[in-house]
């Protein structure tokens, strides 16, 4: 780890009230004894100094403000912090920065940097990291409750636990490899077999949650498909309360997938417009015909739409072959149509609504939100929110079916260790600098 002092803008740069630019590591009081008249001999920690503020090359005035000192190793990093709480026009940011560089060995922080140096000093592990940089960009209640559970360490205590159990187990086997000539107790080879099936059968249960993490963090995809004219363009204009997308009487109008992204009762949600499902002879048109079908594919949740007043749900039926038990019908334009044909549609489990005069649209939203609650309240608590935790999973999992007592002592230990060691890529608790600079790169600047 590089051991330079660095600095960055931690808020957002432009005007505001405030801004924070912060600095971390051996000389961060450097800053503190160059650009304030505070005696830093003297500085208490947590203690916030209202103090004029100068540049390091001419002695200017930049900005009068607060200036806290955090000593390392009670800090956020571990490292010692100097922040300084100043105004936050341009003109101040640009030149307390520019003061800043002007101080030997000081550089601007890369991306994530300072939760990077939390981690290479014991502060967090990288489920932790992740769980900080998601509640930073998080947009909705749900996505921030949940970023909040990771930063609190639940995933890690979690996958820790597991990773702990399995190095005991290799404990054991390294032990009886060190003296080959004596045979393994019966009841720890049971105890050790127990271990492992528990093991492997709470994490295959974890495995379960069919990515409901990861789609709270990305968004729920939510799919409106139907033939021209349906009405798929006023349903998405409806939902999202406003002119998203253009809308015509002219069949194909819609030739690309067009998203929307709304928040949902707290989660967060795209939906998606798609051309026509039609038989075409126009190229452009073929070509949003199949994004539309690769979009369905890939759907949480598709809304079939169909005209009430010239088609049934019956035009659906060959499309249903290839969906999964993830279908809303949704009958459209259905104030032109009378109370007992409205009531024959409900009475086949399609929805009656009119996408033109906002009719039902509520309905809609609300029947998807309980897809959604539904899916999201049927797995763990504990959620997969990361790709990389997933493959991490599977491949201890993989180690684990490859464990018995069948093969050479020395395979079988390789198994546990491998399975360990694929646990400890989640939390960084082994050798992990490859995928380091990935998940701190996705860090804002000052983080």
């Amino acid at each position: 780890m590089n051991a330079q002092t660095i600095y960055a803008l931690s808020t957002v740069y432009g005007k505001s009230g405030v801004a924070v630019v912060r600095i971390s590591g051996d000389n961060a009081l450097e800053a503190i004894k160059l650009m304030t008249d505070i005696k830093v001999d003297k500085i208490k920690p947590r203690y916030a100094y209202f103090c004029r503020l100068k540049s390091v090359s001419d002695g200017r005035l930049l900005d009068k403000c607060l200036v806290l000192y955090f000593k390392g190793p009670n800090s956020f990093n571990g490292e010692d912090i100097v922040e300084f709480q100043i105004h936050g026009s341009r003109a101040v940011i640009s030149g307390v920065l520019d003061s800043l560089a002007g101080i030997k060995d000081f550089r601007l922080a890369e991306p994530g940097e300072f939760s990077k140096r939390a981690f290479y000093h014991g502060k967090m592990d990288l489920t932790e990291a992740e769980g900080l940089a998601d509640l930073i960009d998080a947009e909705t209640t749900e996505q921030q409750k949940y970023a909040i559970r990771q930063m609190d360490g639940e995933l890690k205590e979690l996958y820790s636990g597991w990773r702990n159990e399995l190095v005991k187990v290799l404990a054991h086997l390294e032990a009886f490899i060190d003296f080959p000539d004596e045979d393994i107790p019966s009841s720890i080879m049971s105890d050790m077999k127990n271990t492992v099936f528990k093991v492997e059968n709470s994490i295959v249960e974890h495995l379960k949650g069919d990515n409901i993490g990861e789609r709270l963090r990305e968004g729920f995809r939510v799919v409106i498909v139907g033939p021209p004219n349906a009405g798929k363009s006023s349903l998405l204009n409806a939902v999202a309360k406003r002119e998203a997308v253009i809308v015509s009487d002219i069949a194909g109008t819609t030739r690309d997938a067009i998203d929307i992204h709304l928040d949902l009762g707290g989660y967060p949600v795209m939906f998606t417009d798609t051309a026509g499902l039609r038989e075409a002879e126009e190229e452009i048109e073929k070509k949003g015909i199949a994004v539309a079908y690769e979009k369905i594919k890939n759907a949480d949740l598709v809304i079939c739409l169909f005209d009430a007043s010239k088609d049934s749900v019956q035009i659906f039926d060959n499309l249903k072959k290839s969906l999964k038990d993830n279908t809303l019908f949704v009958a459209n334009k259905c104030d032109k149509l009378t109370f007992e044909q409205c009531s024959e549609l409900q009475k086949s489990g399609c929805l009656c609504i009119s996408a033109k005069e906002k009719q039902g649209v509520e309905a809609v939203l609300f029947a998807v939100s309980e897809q959604i609650k539904q899916r999201f309240t049927s797995n763990s608590n504990l959620l997969i929110t990361r790709k990389r935790y997933r493959e991490a999973l599977q491949e201890v999992v993989e180690n684990l079916e490859n464990f018995s007592f069948d093969k050479d002592i020395e395979l079988t230990a390789e198994d546990i260790r491998l399975a360990a060691r694929a646990l400890g890529k989640i939390t960084g608790q082994v050798e992990v600098d490859e995928i380091l600079d990935r998940i701190f790169g996705d860090f804002c600047i000052g983080k």
